[in-house]
């Protein structure tokens, strides 16, 4: 009889679980999305309005909030401001190993979508260039993290520098008024100042930057896994589309970026692949490179074990099904 009270007792605590997580379904009636230039898989997915047509037969609303880089999107994110957040790998890693709940569950590009950028008057040719100058980076974000590496690789660290802690638009300016002698920076702003302003890139390597991932929280798969699912299709119906139309997901980009172009021309056919948004093992390994980087350089403390970390950050399954 005992045996029995513990299988019994056991069967109705699952039963329990299913009911709760069930009715945490039923009663979302709003999901909410970041939308952010560095996405254009975003723009895309807000403008043609794929996931709204799908979740309004439920009687669910979809709300939109701009992001302007990783930092702010994953600050949203575990504020749930939002429940989706688009950033780089390594700045979904950084989040993770400080113990915030956030899961990558998609790959919405593989960018190379930034580089160290100077201008021309500066003298700058090459990171050992930039010993005692002032360069200006988004704490917390892919090209803060390419700065990093870029230093470790020729020896140096932030230390080196005089670092200055802009949001990317900011150090963008703050390039272009002299306020700084180079940049860490991100596109579309990046290919901005690029074409439209003759600033030069004069360190560049894709290696480093550590794809584009959509982030969830822990709590929100817990409560709402058919909502993932909901969410992530409705990206890929976004993704496809502007795969197979590559001239008016330019054109879709100019206007909702306010970018010409030229400049989008070069994010989107030069620096932005989208053929892929599984997410697994190679994210994985590249996040790790980034994380042990980090780590040297005291971004994030000597404890984390960064191995144990990504594997807590990627979750690989939900983006898997929604390929299929």
């Amino acid at each position: 009889m005992s045996r029995l009270k513990k299988i019994i007792i056991a069967i109705m605590a699952i039963l329990t679980i299913g009911i709760k997580s069930s009715c945490a379904e039923e009663k979302l009636n709003v999901v909410k999305l970041d939308y952010a230039n560095y996405n254009p898989v975003s723009l895309v997915l807000k403008e043609k309005g794929f996931l709204e047509e799908d979740l309004s037969r439920d009687g669910i609303k979809v709300e939109w909030v701009l992001s302007q880089g990783s930092n702010k999107a994953l600050e949203a994110l575990n504020s749930k401001t939002v429940d989706f957040a688009s950033a780089a790998g390594a700045a979904a890693f950084i989040s993770r190993a400080k113990d915030n709940p956030v899961k990558s569950i998609y790959v919405f590009s593989k960018p190379e979508w930034t580089a160290l950028v100077t201008l021309n008057k500066s003298g700058i040719k090459t990171v050992a260039d930039l010993k005692g100058k002032k360069v200006a980076a988004t704490l917390g974000t892919d090209p803060f993290v390419f700065l990093v590496r870029a230093l470790a690789e020729d020896g140096m660290t932030l230390k080196d520098i005089q670092f200055v802690a802009l949001q990317h638009a900011d150090g963008k300016d703050a390039l272009l008024r002299g306020e700084v002698d180079a940049w860490a920076g991100l596109d579309p702003l990046l290919a901005q100042a690029e074409v439209d302003n003759g600033a030069i890139l004069f360190h560049r390597d894709a290696d480093l930057n550590t794809y584009g991932l959509l982030n969830t929280r822990e709590d929100f798969i817990q409560n709402h896994p058919g909502m993932i699912t909901r969410v992530l299709q409705a990206y890929e119906k976004a993704r496809l589309w502007a795969i197979a139309n590559p001239l008016e997901f330019k054109t879709l980009f100019e206007a909702q970026a306010k970018v010409t172009g030229p400049v989008a021309e070069k994010v989107l056919g030069e620096r932005t692949d989208i053929s892929d948004s599984k997410i697994g093992e190679i994210q994985k390994s590249v996040i790790a490179a980034a994380g042990e980087v980090l780590k040297k350089n005291g971004v994030i403390a000597d404890t984390v074990d960064v191995t144990k970390v990504v594997n807590e950050l990627i979750v690989p399954e939900y983006a898997q099904e929604a390929v299929k």
